[in-house]
């Protein structure tokens, strides 16, 4: 899990040779007033997930863990976004089976941490992070851009 400003994309480039242009993409667009859905930035390989959401109480929070994707989770309106976050090798209680086609698992273990994110900064998120999204308590308008790996 990397936690950082917008202005540091360039230096995690390297991480992944597709993080270059979703950067690119998500730097060069006005979030804001895109329509809430998926938008493609290239195909399968490259999409971002535009969002409205009420944030929930941690408890309603679960950890989830991806395979296939990268997430660059980037707040746009509100004023933070709280995340839970767990090493995927600690955590123990799934809720459910990995669905492949939708990349996704869900977990009803505790995070181990929390951290806020607020606008103009951004996580990336690996497939070792377990990760609760979407905590606090406000309406929040956010980007999730998922990046194959």
């Amino acid at each position: 899990m990397i936690l950082d400003s917008l202005k540091n994309h360039a230096r995690y480039h390297v991480l992944n040779p597709r993080l270059g242009k979703a950067f690119d993409y998500i730097l060069s667009t006005d979030l804001r007033s895109l329509p809430a859905g998926r938008h493609d930035i290239d195909g399968d390989d490259i999409f971002m997930n535009v969002m409205d959401v009420d944030l929930k109480r941690p408890s309603d929070a679960k950890l989830e863990i991806h395979d296939r994707y990268l997430d660059i989770q980037v707040l746009v309106t509100g004023r933070s976004e709280t995340f839970g976050w767990s090493p995927r090798e600690r955590i123990a209680r799934p809720l459910g089976d990995f669905d492949k086609e939708k990349d996704i698992q869900f977990f009803d273990d505790v995070p181990q941490t929390c951290y806020d994110v607020t606008p103009g900064e951004f996580v990336l998120l690996f497939p070792e992070d377990a990760h609760a999204p979407m905590i606090g308590e406000s309406v929040i308008r956010k980007v999730i851009v998922k990046v194959r790996i």
